[in-house]
């Protein structure tokens, strides 16, 4: 038999331990490191500070970062002092107004932009900016640049802005509550009932227009399509003219309901300011002028038809006149402005069309105009081949206005404008 050997007794190996005094050097070395690590860090915080404590804080130049203004960073913004020549060189007595809210200073400022562009750079009239609480500094010095002539900031005083006093504010907040559940265009604000009593009996009453006769009422986010080639304001002066517009369309029924009663109501009273060349037949005419027209809801004899308000050239001295404030105050009274939403177009729409001679009206068919959302303009191919306009094909739905269902420029035409609409006849265009 083979013996087996014995189980050789097993090895046990120990594990070396680092003396303590081996491990000195590398602690030693590491919390070196870390300490110049740290010196170097503050020492470069301290200079970053040092650097930035020797120039002033930064400030934004333009104020405006959430309105989507382009910025040009490459450009530094010229700061020096207004060295602009203002001096007016247009020969008339007139103005440019905007009734404006501080907010809206970017629409303010590009339609000065086109107005300057188109037309007053070469003629450098004033403007006059209106607003129902004071102009922020910003609002004074971007607008300011942007004028070619002086400018003029003014606060509406309280009883110009207020609603029509005695009126039943039950019954207005009821109006527009209802107006509201609705959809009525603007029916759910106070402040724009506010703004279109403003704008029917007071703004030509106003400290800093007193000194003028014609006005030219510009409104924020509006655009010239074309070069303004002669001066509105001496065309309406040496041909007599007192109102100018550029578009004509029908009124929303539901915020006139009763207006039409009551302007008749006032000429039942005061026949003598009737005009015996009035163009009241342009508010009264029913006839369909051109094929695919719309036929609005008549209220009364009226056709709801107005001059679109936002654009208008006029002498001021008609609404000064003591026909026009009896007939304003006559309205006023009735509380409209509030209990419905009369606006300032049908009213001065229809005191135009009763109290003036239609000669004195004028269609401005040579301006390219828009407003949202509607814009047109003119017809001829040598305004456009001139390179005088640039008029979009369509903007937002709709092409050039004068040929939409909701002009009412052919019952213009065919009752002061254009000869051969006078039959109403059906014209296709």
């Amino acid at each position: 038999m083979v013996e087996k050997n014995p189980a050789s007794p097993k090895r046990t190996s120990k594990k070396s331990v680092p003396s303590p005094r081996s491990l000195l050097f590398p602690i030693l070395l590491l919390a070196g490191i870390l300490i110049l690590l740290l010196s170097q860090t503050v020492g470069v915080l301290s200079i970053v500070e040092s650097l930035a404590s020797l120039k002033p804080a930064a400030t934004n130049p333009y104020p405006y970062e959430n309105r989507k203004w382009i910025y040009d960073f490459t450009h530094q913004p010229w700061s020096g002092a207004d060295t602009k020549d203002r001096r007016q060189i247009g020969r008339e007595n007139a103005t440019l107004v905007m009734l404006v809210r501080n907010r809206e200073l970017k629409e303010a400022v590009l339609a000065m932009r086109s107005i300057e562009d188109r037309f007053n750079k070469k003629y450098k009239y004033p403007w006059v900016f209106m607003n129902d609480r004071e102009f922020t500094e910003d609002f004074k010095e971007y607008t300011t640049g942007m004028a070619s002539g002086h400018t003029e900031y003014y606060k509406v005083p309280k009883e110009a802005w207020q609603m029509t006093p005695g009126i039943d504010r039950d019954l207005v907040f009821e109006s527009v509550e209802n107006f509201t559940k609705e959809g009525v265009i603007y029916g759910d604000s106070l402040s724009y009932r506010r703004m279109c009593r403003f704008n029917s009996g007071y703004f030509f009453r106003m400290a800093p227009l007193l000194k003028y006769k014609y006005y030219w009422r510009v409104e924020p986010d509006v655009e010239l399509y074309c070069d303004q080639q002669y001066d509105p304001f001496t065309f309406m002066r040496e041909n007599n003219k007192l109102y100018g517009f550029v578009m004509a369309m029908y009124e929303y029924p539901q915020t006139v309901a009763t207006l039409a009663e009551h302007v008749q109501g006032f000429f039942d009273v005061h026949p003598q300011y009737v005009h015996p060349n009035s163009s009241v037949g342009f508010l009264k005419d029913k006839r369909v002028n051109r094929f695919g027209d719309l036929m609005p809801e008549w209220h009364g004899e009226w056709n709801l038809c107005h001059f679109w308000s936002n654009f208008e050239i006029g002498n001021m001295d008609f609404f000064r006149s003591k026909k026009y404030l009896e007939f304003f105050e006559w309205l006023d009274r009735a509380g409209g402005f509030f209990y419905e939403r009369w606006g300032d177009a049908p009213v001065h729409s229809l005191a135009v069309g009763y109290m003036m001679d239609k000669t004195q009206v004028h269609q401005f068919a040579d301006i390219g105009y828009y407003h949202p959302p509607f814009f047109r303009c003119p017809a001829d191919e040598q305004s456009h081949k001139s390179g005088r306009c640039a008029c979009p094909e369509d903007l937002n739905g709709y092409k050039n206005f004068d040929y939409e269902p909701m002009s009412c420029l052919p019952r213009w035409w065919g009752n002061a404008g254009k000869a051969w609409m006078k039959d109403g006849v059906h014209i296709n265009v």
